[in-house]
């Protein structure tokens, strides 16, 4: 088990049980004739990437929910999750 330098047990054990609650499969789609079949929300033409893109330049979740009120944490949430899942089947695969 990798433990990320200075998080208590306590952090890491809510933290692991954060990335297990959340499936982000409730909530995001993949549909081939919408946005080039990338992972969009809830059907929704806002792809996942463009989300982590807005949180990689330095939005905020509440920028991000202002900007776009059709959109919930929930769904910041899950577009993490999908990146964080995508990171850990890489790290599988090599």
């Amino acid at each position: 088990m990798t433990v990320f330098t200075g998080a208590t047990p306590e952090q890491y054990n809510r933290c692991h049980s954060y990335t297990m609650i959340m499936d982000y499969k409730q909530i995001l789609t993949l549909e081939p004739g919408k946005r080039s079949g990338k992972p969009c929300i809830r059907g929704m033409r806002i792809t996942v990437y463009e989300v982590l893109s807005y949180l990689a330049a330095g939005m905020t979740h509440e920028e991000i929910l202002s900007d776009f009120p059709y959109l919930t944490q929930a769904d910041i949430l899950a577009c993490l999750s999908y990146a964080a899942d995508r990171e850990k089947q890489s790290l599988i695969a090599a």
